[in-house]
């Protein structure tokens, strides 16, 4: 039998009684209306500036007589809740003595609870009557003294009249309906006067004059740049380490894999140290704001790191901070909207104003998602500093797809682009976009000893599929080329899995589940055949295992696929044709290391096979895919690349001055003369500019590959002339100037000449039979397709 102290029934049936529901509602109501009260009023004076008074408080925002009616309401609730609680406890007051039988010595704890409750709400009571009164006073105050200001303000300070600010007067009438919309115009110190909108829309945006009798020595002081600062090549990575945070697996990858080629990357800044020699490298402050690991975006890579997902990005994000930190500038490193948000200086509001203070960062690499994020949150400084931007793009962004106008007028318009940026801003995986900058990542390098390790411990009949999750292997038809794949080879499967093993994968397929990366790579150098089935594109895995001495073999795609034709593809800012899952390897590469064949042709695929097993190769790594090879080419980025303050096109039409060009001996192109003079500042030097007139139908990028060069488009400037055409013999009966991808072009029949009227639109993409393209072309370094033999 359980016994029950006869105390603590006692206790509970007190607690019981002092807790009545009524109580309870009474109370929380009344802590309800003190917590709204003290809200209002805390919003109030948070949307003060610094340094007002606290009668000051602005009228738009409380309301006046509306307020004061509430507040007059909210005290008379109060006194008649009061009335009905000291009814209520002389009532329960009473019962509880009863209660007690008699007992008059209670101690003190132990005292009805109800007379100090009733204390409590009287006390609060009282307080929130007295705030009343006093809020009243100082909103009958501020409604004066706006008034006067407003009568004061509104003579000494009108809209001026200037043909250099003509969006001033519009723009004031546009805060006086609108200024309370956004908070963040309370936090610049816009009151509703006058003076404070041109204060404002002079000091912290630009659409009006400054006021002259506003103090301008602070905001001139704050424009002077800072001195130079030398970049000095690092050989410690730990700091990186720390910088790039933790709790993502997904930043965990990142980690382990800049650790793992800590010693590569200092190996390789010493030889580029030793081919700069005594270069000055201006040290810039730079922020990278990695958008799509932020909550806000989803983060959707970061649960599939330890699932088989993709790891591409991550691996070329971690190679991007590993090369930056190495180069020797200053870092900083944000995964989420708040971070961002913290280092720009963001004010707080919905982002309608600018930044609070000029921006700390020469530059900013991100993504589309951060892209986004920065424009949502910067206000008039996105356009600002976008110029200071660079955009990690892995497929790359056209022209015609990035000039807003232009995309939505022409059907270019899709979910990723319309940003007009510079096209060179966009920053890609591969180098398959030359309106593009070719960003990269790196594969581990071999020396020469594990090299010859790995030749003589290859099997001469071990394939590798490239394929860790098992959707990639629901291929249709995989089974007839995997079946005459094993009938030669041994084959070997990397697909996650956590208990059971995927039905997706044939029975003979041996499967090790998902790898480690160095256990992986030692799958690599033992097999010797790495083989794709069409998916994923242009990732970084065929690069890993040609560098491991494997041949790469891939599924050739006809017709090729597109935005046009393939789910893949629709939506992305390109019209690119992939002719094959990997396009670099097929193109730059080639054979023997990589083999392109139609999976679909048992006899080609079969052929392949048998030729292959007999290929012997060298492990093979591109240079501008090496920790050297990134550092040349992100240290010309950043050195030479400036598009705040990049020269304007060349003049254009037929009164453009005396031309620079010169037809080659050959007749078939034009080139610098030897003679003109170089133009300053422009980066690639224009003396490696080659210009060829394009077949119908054929884009500048495979014009200029047909001749073993690169299309590189901020030469079109200088061939947007008519003088251009004339020296290469082309006859134009008219010329005229419009906004068309295609142009500089001409046209035939007709005998038509067409300029180009845009410059974001200068596209080295882009064909149409009816158009002979004028097309800028250069040289490039060996195994850096990025820069010209003159770029560093």
């Amino acid at each position: 039998m359980i016994t029950v102290n006869p105390d603590g029934k006692i206790m509970v049936r007190r607690c019981l009684v002092t807790l009545r529901p009524f109580r309870l509602f009474v109370l929380g109501i009344g802590f309800f209306t003190l917590c709204f009260l003290m809200t209002s009023l805390g919003g109030q004076f948070s949307t003060r500036r610094l340094g007002d008074s606290p009668f000051t408080i602005r009228t738009e925002v409380m309301g006046g007589p509306e307020s004061r009616g509430v507040l007059r309401k909210m005290s008379d609730l109060l006194e008649l809740m009061v009335k009905r609680m000291d009814a209520l406890a002389r009532l329960e007051n009473g019962s509880e003595l009863h209660r007690a039988g008699g007992d008059l010595h209670l101690p003190a704890d132990r005292m009805p609870p109800g007379a100090g409750l009733m204390e409590r709400i009287q006390a609060i009571a009282q307080n929130v009557s007295d705030i009343a009164v006093k809020v009243d006073q100082i909103l009958r105050h501020s409604l004066l003294l706006h008034s006067k200001v407003s009568e004061g303000g509104r003579d000494q300070c009108e809209a001026p009249s200037d043909p250099k600010f003509p969006d001033c007067s519009g723009k004031v009438e546009w805060m006086r309906a609108r200024w309370t919309s956004d908070p963040c115009y309370a936090f610049f110190g816009v009151d509703g006067t006058e003076c404070s909108f041109l204060i404002y829309l002079s000091e912290v945006e630009w659409f009006c004059p400054p006021l002259p009798w506003r103090n301008q020595t602070a905001a001139q002081r704050a424009s002077k740049p800072l001195p130079k600062v030398q970049a000095v090549f690092r050989s410690n990575l730990s700091h990186l380490l720390d910088l790039m945070g933790s709790g993502k697996e997904s930043l965990i990858f990142m980690k382990k894999r800049t650790k793992r080629l800590t010693a590569q990357w200092v190996l390789a800044a010493q030889r580029l140290a030793q081919k700069l020699g005594a270069t000055w490298r201006d040290q810039k402050q730079i922020l990278v704001h990695i958008g799509f690991l932020t909550e806000e975006s989803g983060d959707v890579f970061s649960p599939r790191v330890l699932k088989g997902g993709p790891l591409g990005e991550m691996v070329q994000w971690a190679d991007i901070l590993a090369a930056l930190y190495v180069l020797g500038h200053g870092l900083r490193v944000t995964v989420s909207l708040k971070e961002l948000q913290s280092n720009l200086g963001v004010p707080p509001g919905r982002g309608s104003c600018p930044l609070t203070i000029p921006l700390p960062f020469d530059l900013i690499y991100t993504d589309y998602h951060g892209l986004q994020q920065m424009k949502q949150h910067m206000g008039l400084s996105f356009k600002k500093y976008r110029c200071r931007i660079r955009v990690i793009d892995t497929f790359g962004t056209e022209p015609a797809y990035n000039h807003e106008e232009y995309a939505t007028l022409h059907g270019y318009r899709t979910n990723w682009g319309y940003w007009n940026l510079n096209p060179k801003q966009f920053m890609t995986m591969f180098p398959h976009t030359p309106d593009n900058s070719f960003m990269g990542f790196v594969s581990e390098e071999l020396n020469e000893t594990e090299k010859q390790l790995i030749k003589g411990g290859k099997a001469s009949n071990m394939a590798v599929v490239y394929g860790k999750e098992a959707s990639i292997w629901k291929l249709q038809g995989k089974e007839k080329f995997l079946g005459i794949l094993n009938k030669y080879m041994e084959i070997h499967g990397t697909v996650y899995y956590e208990s059971q093993r995927p039905p997706e994968v044939p029975a003979f397929v041996k499967n090790h589940g998902l790898l480690p990366q160095p256990e992986f790579q030692q799958l690599l150098r033992k097999a010797k055949l790495f083989i794709g089935f069409g998916f994923p594109y242009e990732g970084p895995a065929p690069l890993e295992a040609i560098a491991n001495g494997c041949i790469f073999l891939q599924s050739r795609f006809s017709p090729p696929h597109s935005s046009l034709n393939h789910e893949f593809f629709r939506g992305k800012p390109t019209s690119r044709e992939v002719f094959s899952q990997h396009p670099y390897a097929e193109n730059f590469i080639g054979k023997p290391h990589v083999w392109t064949v139609d999976y679909n042709n048992s006899e080609e695929f079969e052929a392949a096979i048998k030729a292959i097993m007999t290929t012997q190769v060298d492990p093979y790594l591109p240079y501008e895919y090496t920790c050297e090879g990134m550092l040349e080419r992100i240290h010309a980025y950043i050195q030479h690349q400036d598009f705040c303050t990049a020269p304007g096109p060349a003049p254009q039409g037929a009164h453009a001055p005396q031309s620079p060009f010169v037809l080659a001996p050959n007749a078939t192109h034009l080139e610098w003369a030897q003679n003109a003079s170089l133009t300053p500042g422009a980066w690639p030097p224009v003396n490696s500019l080659r210009a060829w007139l394009a077949v119908p139908g054929r884009a500048c990028t495979d014009t200029c590959l047909d001749h073993g060069l690169i299309c590189e488009p901020s030469f079109f400037p200088f061939l947007n002339s008519q003088d251009a055409f004339l020296k290469l013999q082309v006859p134009c009966d008219s010329t005229e100037s419009e906004m068309n991808h295609l142009y500089p072009a001409f046209a035939q029949p007709g005998q038509e000449c067409y300029l180009q009227k845009e410059p974001l639109l200068f596209s080295c993409a882009g064909s149409n039979t009816k158009y002979r393209r004028l097309c800028p072309c250069r040289d490039f370094r060996k195994g850096q397709v990025a820069l010209c033999q003159g770029c560093l």
